[in-house]
C-alpha cells in the first residue's frame, strides 16, 4: 500500500498540461471540501515549476474564493508576473468546473546574506517528552457525524505533538495560545522547493481553530461552521518538512464571524523558519446541517 506521505508527494506533483498551465488531483482526508493546505501547496508547486533559475519562496499571499470539490481535479493556471535581477513574482489562479475557486500571489529570491535578528523560540518540552494523542474511543467515534469520522480515522502524513492538548469533542474556554511540534512522517528527498511546498500544506493545520478557543467551540460540533477565507506565509530560514517544527499560534481578534490566527514555525535548534497568519470565517448556526464546515486537522 503507498504510504502517506508518497500519496502527499505524488498529490504535489501536478502534471504540466501547457507551458504555464498545470493539473492537481484532490485527496479525500475526510473533509467534506477540498483541504485549504492542498491548494496553497499545488499552487506553489506550480509556481515553482515556471521559474527559469533556482529562487526559493520568501512569501506567498492568497485568497480562498469558494469550497474546492473533492472529486475533481484542480487545474492552476500561472502569469509570470516579473523576474528580475534578484526577485521573481508568480500569481496563480486554481480553477475548477471552470472558475476560480482560489488566487495565490508568491514571491521568489535567489539566495543573499545580510543582516539577521529573530524572535526566540517559546519555551516548551521537546517533542520526544509529549505524548502522541490517543485515538477517540469507539463508541464515542460511533456518535460523531460520518465525515467527522472519516476525519478522525484517517492517517495522516504528519506527526503532531502538542503542548496543551485540548479535548475538541468537549472544548473548554481558553486564552488564544497553543504550540505543537509536527513532521513528516517519512524521510523525504532535499529538494528546498518540495520542503516549502509540504510545510505550505501543513501550515493550514489547526491555524484558524486558535481563534475558537476562548469561546469554548469546536469544528468538531455540528454548528460550528469554519472556512478559511486567506493565507500568508513567509519563509525565513532553510529547514526541512521531515524534522520537528515547533508551531506556535495565538490569535489576536475574532469579530464579524471571523478571527485571525498567527503562527511563527521554528525548527529544534530554535531558528525562526516561517510565519504564517490567516482569516477565516468562524459562525455558529440554529442548523447544523448547514453548517457544512471544514476542519484543519491535526
Amino acid at each position: 500500500m503507498t504510504s502517506p506521505v508518497t500519496e502527499l508527494i505524488d498529490l504535489l506533483s501536478l502534471e504540466r498540461l501547457e507551458v504555464n498551465l498545470f493539473r492537481g488531483q484532490s485527496r479525500d482526508i475526510g473533509t467534506k471540501y477540498v483541504f485549504g493546505g492542498q491548494v496553497l501547496g499545488q499552487a506553489l508547486s506550480a509556481a515553482q515549476a515556471t521559474l527559469a533559475e533556482a529562487r526559493t519562496a520568501h512569501s506567498l499571499h492568497a485568497y480562498f474564493l469558494k469550497a474546492g470539490d473533492i472529486a475533481a481535479p484542480v487545474v492552476y493556471q500561472v502569469d509570470r508576473t516579473r523576474d528580475g535581477g534578484s526577485f521573481s513574482v508568480r500569481r496563480v489562479t486554481a480553477i475548477q468546473h471552470g472558475g476560480p475557486i482560489f488566487f495565490l500571489a508568491a514571491s521568489f529570491q535567489k539566495d543573499e546574506d545580510g543582516a539577521e535578528h529573530q524572535l526566540s523560540m517559546p519555551e516548551v518540552p521537546q517533542p520526544e517528552d509529549i505524548e502522541p494523542g490517543h485515538a477517540v474511543p469507539a463508541d464515542v467515534m460511533a456518535t460523531l457525524p460520518d465525515k467527522i469520522q472519516r476525519w478522525l480515522s484517517k492517517k495522516g502524513p504528519f506527526e503532531f505533538r502538542h503542548v496543551y492538548p485540548r479535548d475538541e469533542l468537549k472544548p473548554p474556554k481558553r486564552p488564544p495560545y497553543q504550540q505543537f511540534w509536527f513532521r513528516l512522517s517519512e524521510r523525504v528527498g532535499d529538494a528546498p522547493e518540495l520542503h516549502q511546498a509540504l510545510l505550505a500544506y501543513a501550515s493550514d493545520f489547526h491555524l484558524l481553530g486558535t481563534a475558537t478557543f476562548p469561546h469554548g467551540i469546536s469544528y468538531y460540533q455540528p454548528n460550528v461552521q469554519m472556512a478559511s477565507l486567506d493565507h500568508a506565509m513567509w519563509f525565513h530560514r532553510p529547514f526541512r518538512a521531515d524534522e520537528w517544527l515547533l508551531y506556535s499560534m495565538d490569535s489576536p481578534s475574532a469579530q464579524g464571524s471571523r478571527g485571525l490566527a498567527r503562527g511563527q514555525i521554528y525548527d529544534r535548534e530554535g531558528h525562526l523558519v516561517a510565519s504564517t497568519s490567516q482569516e477565516g470565517l468562524i459562525r455558529v448556526v440554529k442548523d447544523a446541517a448547514a453548517a457544512g464546515h471544514v476542519p484543519a486537522r491535526g
